[in-house]
């Protein structure tokens, strides 16, 4: 199972410099697991910079993986990883649902750089 954090939907939509580290994970819709925040995320970011149209494209392509709501299980998990690894709210949950579902997080989020489960790239400047 694998899961993208927004940074990763993101750096693929725009065809950035590590598309191609993520289109690996997301060629197998059937292993991917979305954490509904992350849904949230990318949408609201697409919206500012290109409208509609284009965000609710880019949630449709991200509801072909296994959407996850934030359970009770989840939050508890999340505010754990929070405090132990200082992560904002959204980074936390994501990290929580990739434990939970025993997927593996694929991000280039500096965040979890060092943070065992995570396939870490740095970001590109392109």
């Amino acid at each position: 199972m694998n899961i993208i954090d927004s940074s990763g939907w993101l750096e693929y939509f725009a065809d950035g410099p590590n598309a191609s580290f993520f289109s690996r994970p997301l060629a197998k819709t059937s292993d991917l697991v979305v954490p509904s925040i992350t849904i949230y995320e990318v949408f609201k970011v697409v919206l500012h910079q290109r409208g509609e149209s284009d965000a609710l494209q880019a949630a449709a392509l991200m509801q072909q993986g296994a959407v996850v709501d934030l359970s009770a299980e989840i939050a508890i998990l999340a505010a754990k990883v929070s405090i132990e690894y200082r992560l904002p709210m959204a980074d936390s949950i994501i990290l929580a649902t990739s434990r939970v579902h025993g997927a593996v997080l694929w991000t280039q989020d500096s965040d979890f750089a060092q943070i065992d489960g995570v396939q870490y790239v740095a970001k590109r400047n392109g």
